[in-house]
């Protein structure tokens, strides 16, 4: 079957954007193709700095004939009904339709429509100019002669030129010459810009991908990372290195190139007494550059790995020895701030009245930034006041807080009042993603208790799922203060997620506190503690997704989450044990009798059936219905005084003693008996073992 050859061919790409282009050049051309009546077996998208290529293989040459019936109105429907139902269907009088017959309808009108095959040619040559033209870009621009024109094509950088081939595997393609602002599709693009920028013939992928290799493209990414990521592996082994690896860089560098050269540089040892953090981060952000290290060990080594376009003649001298001045220049700067940071701030008389409020030395340097970023009211949020206000919240919630959790009350103190300091630091203010971890580094320098100091940095954390959760007990109390802070203030100002939109990490910022609270096991009332209701149903959406996520079965969760449980470690402890419980043999027959009962309950109470208030025992007529009259009297005395000591696993043991006699009861027992009293007396019974089952779960919310 024949194949599909597009090539859109631009000045460069940004890397950043490559990947999800080439995903949505396929598909949008494959939905067009198939919403036109094309068929293929196959598609795969590519993409370099410079170009988006897609090969669609196992495409239909034309599309298939239409035949289409469309029923119209009754022969003897009024006139402009007529006129409308041949109007649709194209028709010019009713000659050209069909007269149908129903017996229980009589005479209406049928049109048949016939719509002739199209070939792929044709189909391509009117789809694809509409594709370009509306390619969705986060941002394009428009360039030459034609830019001035209303309605001139747009492209994220200017489109150079367009092959667009089809044809059969083994024999002669053709060109679909298609043509949109001037440019008109061929079978001619350009290799490597430098190396091979003569033009190239090609007719198909095979040799499309062949020849631009030849001219010095790697036209697949992923082996463009492979050959970065083995070749940097191997020069950092052959210096007695290891690469330190990032694939957010390898990613991003693999869209800067496409002919990968990889080289090593290196900067004096000088600038080795800088945080491995920031070294990494300079390099990585201003140059594109990996670190290396020590076979073995963690410091860095003054050796990076830069990945050049081109093959130089003097085997990358000159590339190494300009990207080296670079990095000195960066880490020259980088150096600066991280002395600058570990002095004096010139204008410390304006900051003593920070320093009073919050209690600060202005001795230390980290306290002086504190005192600074109250004193310059830098903003929060508009509507929450400055990061000030924003700390002095924290840190009344941290005292609270402290209580709970079991931390230091003078070191949570401690903690929450620099928790945010680093940002009033040079280094912070550099590299944003260094904020709590610069923080860290600062108050280890001065000095402060290391329970501070880590709280410093994991007050952040956990930022995603797979992310770590803090483990110091003033760590957590900072942690979950600064969270629930946030969360209690945007939903003070309603300014809560919706649908996919979430601006202020809302969610990241509710799940870590449900990750905390359960990871580390925290008993926290958290309605108590934020006092909103619409804000608790937030943490129940949370910890259900968690849950999912830990394997936990969403009707189990169901059973167990009532609109007011505040306590999300107890209810993970019941999903937890009602888990176990309902996969064993007596929890399934138990879950079994306990739905019978409830659904039979239901029903009668649905119809009005009279139910006693309570069990009398002088009307248990069969043995069957007092021994489970006797087994929940037991049972459920049980089971809540496990629920009351949070026993929960003792609480399912109890309710499993049930299970022969509910068992029993369904064998033996007419509940709907002809005596109105004995009846009463069933239901009630039945309600008993409704009740006893709640006690730790709605078992009606179980499935199964």
């Amino acid at each position: 079957m024949p194949n599909l050859l597009l090539e859109l061919r631009s000045e460069e790409i940004p890397a950043r954007m490559q990947r999800k282009a080439a995903g949505d050049l396929k598909k949008l051309v494959t939905d067009a193709l198939v919403e036109a009546g094309l068929s293929y077996e196959g598609a795969r998208e590519y993409w370099t700095p410079r170009r988006l290529a897609l090969d669609i293989h196992g495409l239909t040459a034309r599309s298939a004939d239409v035949r289409e019936e469309r029923k119209g109105p009754r022969t003897d429907a009024n006139e402009k009904a007529i006129e409308g139902f041949l109007r649709g269907a194209g028709l010019s009088s009713v000659s050209e339709a069909q007269v149908v017959s129903d017996p229980k309808k009589g005479d209406f009108y049928v049109a048949v429509i016939s719509k002739p095959g199209r070939g792929t040619e044709e189909i391509v040559a009117e789809v694809m100019p509409g594709i370009i033209r509306d390619f969705p870009w986060p941002k394009s621009m428009r360039w030459g002669k034609a830019s001035t024109r209303p309605g001139a094509l747009r492209w994220v950088r200017p489109l150079q030129s367009i092959v667009c081939t089809f044809g059969p595997e083994h024999e002669e393609t053709t060109v679909i010459p298609f043509e949109i602002d001037g440019i008109t599709a061929s079978n001619i693009t350009f290799g490597h810009r430098f190396h091979a920028p003569e033009p190239i013939t090609v007719r198909r992928f095979d040799d499309y991908a062949a020849s631009l290799e030849k001219a010095k493209v790697i036209l697949d990414a992923e082996r463009r990372k492979d050959i970065i990521l083995h070749d940097a592996r191997d020069i950092s082994f052959a210096n007695g290195l290891e690469l330190v690896e990032d694939e957010s860089l390898l990613e991003e560098v693999s869209g800067l190139v496409e002919w990968p050269q990889v080289l090593m540089g290196s900067f004096e040892e000088d600038y080795l007494s800088i945080p491995s953090e920031i070294i990494r981060l300079t390099i990585k952000t201003n140059q594109k550059c990996f670190v290396t290290r020590k076979q073995g060990e963690e410091p860095l080594s003054n050796k990076f790995i830069l990945v050049a376009n081109i093959q130089a003649n003097d085997g990358g001298k000159e590339i190494v020895h300009g990207n080296g001045k670079v990095v000195r220049a960066r880490l020259s700067d980088a150096l600066h701030f991280w002395k600058r940071d570990q002095g004096d701030l010139p204008d410390l008389e304006t900051l003593d009245a920070s320093a009073k409020k919050f209690g600060l030395d202005l001795k230390k340097p980290l306290d002086q930034r504190m005192a600074k970023l109250d004193a310059l009211d830098v903003t929060f949020h508009a509507k929450l006041g400055t990061q000030g206000a924003r700390v002095a919240r924290i840190r009344a919630l941290a005292k609270e807080l402290a209580k709970i959790i079991g931390a230091d009350a003078a070191l949570a103190d401690r903690a929450a009042v620099l928790a945010k300091a680093d940002l009033r630091t040079e280094a912070v203010g550099e590299f944003p993603e260094l904020q709590g971890l610069m923080g860290r580094k600062y108050a280890m320098l001065q000095g402060e208790d290391a329970s501070v100091a880590a709280a410093i940095e994991d007050h952040y954390k956990p930022q995603g799922p797979s992310d770590r959760v803090p483990e110091d007990k003033v760590a957590i109390t900072i942690a979950l203060a600064d969270k629930l802070d946030t969360l209690t203030g945007f939903w003070a100002i309603d300014e809560k997620p919706t649908g996919s939109k979430d601006p202020f990490a809302l969610r990241r910022a509710a799940l870590g506190v449900v990750r905390i609270l359960l990871e580390r096991r925290i008993r926290l009332p958290l309605l108590a503690t934020t006092k909103d209701a619409d804000l608790l149903s937030f943490f129940h959406d949370r910890l259900k997704v968690y849950l999912r996520d830990q394997g936990a079965r969403h009707d189990l969760i169901d059973a167990v989450l009532t609109a007011d449980a505040d306590d999300l470690l107890m209810v993970a402890r019941r999903v937890e044990a009602l888990t176990a419980f309902i996969t064993s043999e007596d929890g399934k027959n138990l879950l079994a009798g306990t739905k019978r009962a409830t659904q039979l309950l239901a029903a009668e109470e649905k119809k009005g059936t009279v139910i006693a208030d309570g069990v009398s025992p002088a009307l248990l007529k069969l043995d069957a219905e007092k021994e489970l009259f006797t087994a929940i009297s037991g049972a459920s005395k049980e089971a809540a005084d496990a629920v009351a000591g949070e026993d929960f696993r003792s609480a399912m043991a109890a309710l499993s003693k049930l299970r022969g006699p509910v068992d029993r009861f369904f064998e033996e027992v007419l509940v709907n008996d002809e005596d109105a009293a004995i009846r009463a007396n069933r239901l009630a019974l039945l309600r008993l073992i409704r009740a006893a089952t709640g006690t730790v779960a709605d078992f009606s919310k179980i499935s199964g």
